[in-house]
């Protein structure tokens, strides 16, 4: 017995999920990485200092984990879509 009011067929956009997964994945690893290189190289007088690149980097690193996580979930969830369509 349903309780909510949305449609029987309803879907989340999966293509689209993934497509944006797709792209900030590479891109947050990519300044996961340049950040964290950054941060490494500055010295006790640079500016930025290494605190706040670091801290980005930890940013960009969870965003990374965050983008990865939900593409695994997507293609998790299309490969169960295509298995109970396909046997209907």
């Amino acid at each position: 017995m349903r309780t909510g009011s949305e449609p029987t067929t309803a879907r989340s956009p999966l293509g689209l999920r993934m497509a944006l997964s797709a792209v900030f994945l590479p891109l947050f690893a990519a300044a996961t990485a340049g950040l964290a290189v950054w941060a490494a190289h500055q010295g006790p007088g640079d500016s930025p200092s290494r605190g706040p690149l670091t801290v980005l980097a930890v940013i960009c690193g969870v965003l990374t984990s965050a983008a990865a996580a939900d593409l695994m979930a997507v293609r998790t969830r299309r490969r169960q879509h295509e298995r109970a369509d396909g046997s209907a």
